[in-house]
């Protein structure tokens, strides 16, 4: 066995594109560490997100610092800075999203337990208070991912990850 080729994996890819109707976006709220947001857009990218929202003042796409683990993947979704979640979820319902917050909260039900299908903006919060109070007042669901070892959270850009697959996973 070895890796695929760059031919290979593009035929390996172009078959679960397909297989992916819906649209994803996701919104940072307050998501202030680069390396962090670095991550999430390099995973958000590789599932074609469309539309990022970076909220208050978190690390933006542009950052020096979240470049040295985006790689450059913010090339292939538009962004904006926005004040606050009430505005970056008023504009993910203007495009036809559902937002879904994914916070250890109470109220949350386990994210696979939600309907993912479709259009869907997720929201993840900063890394030390998670989703601001406009954060979670601007969610239509609240979910979490249920974790078995002994650890409470996890870093934010692996949720994000998580979340992310658990949407295109769905979507299949």
């Amino acid at each position: 066995m070895s890796s695929l080729r760059s031919t290979d994996l593009k035929r390996l890819h172009r078959g679960w594109r397909r297989r992916t109707e819906g649209r994803l976006a996701v919104a940072l709220d307050d998501v202030t560490g680069p390396f962090n947001v670095g991550a999430i857009l390099r995973t958000a990218a590789a599932y074609r997100c469309e539309h990022l929202w970076v909220v208050g003042n978190g690390a933006a796409p542009d950052h020096a610092k979240v470049g040295k683990t985006a790689l450059g993947s913010e090339r292939f979704f538009t962004w904006e800075r926005v004040a606050d979640m009430a505005e970056a979820a008023a504009a993910a319902h203007q495009r036809g999203f559902r937002v879904v917050g994914v916070e250890l909260a109470e109220g949350a039900v386990p994210l696979h337990e939600i309907d993912l299908r479709g259009d869907v903006c997720l929201v993840v919060g900063n890394e030390d208070h998670g989703l601001s109070k406009a954060g979670f007042a601007a969610c239509d669901q609240l979910g979490y991912l249920p974790q078995l070892g002994s650890i409470g959270s996890l870093n934010v850009a692996t949720a994000a990850s998580i979340a992310i697959y658990e949407w295109a996973r769905q979507q299949w």
